[in-house]
């Protein structure tokens, strides 16, 4: 028999009948309907917060805390040519801004790194925050510039 929309099911043993509760006793689960008698898991309403292991310390109060968190980490926004090379032609400006608007890259406010993944040809006049080695070369190879943008340090006194 070949298989077609009108003749599909699934495979035997992988689907099971909707468990029905409260149906009386002949049923097997009339009554309290399987949730046994008393006790908050009886009443209507109930639900455990995620984690709850009915009042045993829980998993992630058991384990010890680890390491820190550096609020003063660089976040770096990364870039591949190959992208920025399908998505601008010949003479474009490339900016952290435009990458923004075309969604290149999610976060605007984050220092932009253009890596040197996959080929560029066309000659793009490309600011960042930093360059790779091999992005710089292959960028200025196709006849484009790279510019790094400087951050203001009259912010840090400096």
């Amino acid at each position: 028999m070949a298989l077609s929309l009108n003749n599909l099911k699934p495979a035997k043993g992988s689907t099971h009948k909707k468990k029905r509760v409260g149906r009386g006793p002949g049923s097997g689960l009339g009554k309290t309907a399987g949730r046994g008698h008393k006790g908050q898991k009886s009443r209507s309403g109930y639900s455990s917060r995620p984690g709850f292991e009915g009042g045993q310390m829980p998993l992630q109060r058991r384990l010890p805390k680890r390491g820190f968190t550096n609020i003063f980490k660089k976040e770096w926004l990364e870039i591949s040519l190959a992208k920025i090379e399908e998505s601008f032609s010949v003479g474009d400006e490339v900016t952290p801004e435009i990458l923004h608007e075309r969604g290149l890259i999610k976060k605007a406010k984050h220092d932009v790194v253009i890596l040197g993944t996959g080929e560029i040809l066309k000659a793009l006049n490309i600011s960042a925050h930093r360059f790779t080695k091999t992005a710089k070369d292959k960028i200025e190879k196709a006849g484009g510039t790279a510019t790094v943008i400087e951050k203001a340090q009259a912010a840090q006194g400096k």
